[in-house]
């Protein structure tokens, strides 16, 4: 990429930087030091443990994130709300850390201010509906605390929703899950829909008086994975006013990277480690096995391929960016941490991008969509309770 398309790119991200919608960084913190930020000083160049540190944020032109309050999804239970509640802790304890840097974000307003500030809003979302053990004031109680979207499965089915990579039980939503949708919309809480299946991506958008969020998940018809959106979701979009940010993960973007992931997964369990494991131990272990068995490389023009199918299908207004740092062991040559969007904006402009295309990818969709899911919460509020429905009302008492 030339230094002039760069320095445009640096430009764009000046005036409207990116607000990503997926950073791992607090699991990654929990599993390596405990929450302990002595012990890993993000101020300092973290590049030999993380994807992130703020001066790399910087760089990236970065100016909003979603912080994932994920807990893996065979965290069940109390178990499962506890670390959600941890996770939550640490965004907070980050942002009071360096308030010179972060702050602290809930609203859209927030969003704006932080921007102005030269601050990067810090907002968090819930990576799984296990987080809540099907308790609706649980779900209240992550919204009272700051979390502003829930992902309503990770990588397994919970009792009410189907997942992308499980077998499939509900055909979609459940009544419950249904129920779960609409005291999000009423709180404005946004319903992310990565991980789901392609049926509860449906019933969601069937269900849905707000908008809706796929905070990083890319296209099934450029890359073939349960993982992605397909087309008839994304076109239906404009009508729902959502937005799908999409992912830099290999194996969801890069056809010839899903069979070789599968093998390094294998590889992973094999020597005793979960496949997410991000710890210095599990990335040594995936390295040698890279070493033997060379990987696929994805590039910018990897994910530019992605956001053009994306724009397309559903509209330069429905379309952001999710990278996923600190939740994958591998990343695009180019995008290898939080520093890369420049050249992913650059790959974007020398394919034609105009600056006000790219300002809607990078910050107004992202601001707009937490904007009209507020305004949707404010208006249903006047007219509905909070929901006191529990699963064995809904769904019947086998599934409680």
């Amino acid at each position: 990429m030339t230094s002039e398309l760069l320095d445009r790119a640096r430009a764009v991200l000046r005036e409207t930087p990116v607000v990503d919608g997926h950073n791992d960084l607090p699991w990654a913190m929990r599993a390596q030091v405990g929450y302990d930020l002595d012990a890993l000083d993000l101020a300092g160049d973290q590049r030999s443990r993380l994807h992130t540190d703020l001066d790399r944020l910087g760089a990236g032109g970065v100016g909003g994130q979603f912080w994932s309050v994920y807990v893996r999804s065979d965290y069940a239970g109390d178990r499962a709300v506890s670390a959600t509640l941890e996770q939550i802790d640490f965004v907070r304890a980050l942002t009071e850390r360096y308030p010179d840097r972060l702050r602290l974000a809930f609203t859209a307003d927030d969003l704006e201010k932080a921007r102005s500030e030269g601050r990067i809003a810090s907002l968090m979302g819930a990576e799984g509906g296990h987080s809540i053990d099907c308790s609706l004031a649980t779900l209240r109680a992550l919204h009272q605390l700051g979390v502003r979207y829930m992902t309503l499965t990770h990588n397994d089915n919970v009792p009410w929703a189907d997942s992308a990579t499980d077998e499939p039980a509900a055909g979609g939503l459940t009544a419950f899950g249904v129920e779960v949708v609409r005291e999000m919309n009423r709180l404005g809480m946004l319903v992310d829909l990565s991980h789901v299946s392609a049926d509860t991506m449906r019933d969601a958008l069937r269900v849905s008086e707000a908008p809706v969020l796929f905070s990083h998940s890319s296209s099934r018809a450029v890359c073939d994975h349960p993982r992605n959106i397909p087309d008839d979701v994304l076109a239906r979009l404009p009508e729902n006013g959502g937005v799908a940010m999409a992912t830099f993960v290999p194996k969801f973007i890069l056809p010839a990277a899903i069979e070789w992931t599968l093998a390094a997964d294998e590889n992973m369990r094999a020597h005793g480690f979960h496949p997410l494991e991000t710890t210095p131990a599990a990335k040594d272990c995936h390295r040698a096995y890279e070493a033997e068995h060379p990987r696929p490389v994805a590039t910018p023009a990897t994910v530019a391929d992605h956001l053009d199918h994306m724009r397309e299908v559903a509209g330069i207004d429905h379309i952001g960016l999710g990278g996923d740092f600190d939740g994958t062991a591998f990343l695009p040559s180019g995008l290898d941490d939080v520093s890369g969007y420049p050249n992913l904006i650059a790959e974007l402009l020398h394919r034609g991008w105009s600056e006000a295309d790219l300002g809607k990818l990078t910050w107004h969709n992202a601001v707009r969509v937490l904007r009209d899911a507020q305004s949707v919460a404010a208006d249903l509020q006047r007219t509905r309770k909070p929901s006191i429905a529990t699963i064995a009302q809904l769904d019947g008492p086998a599934a409680a």
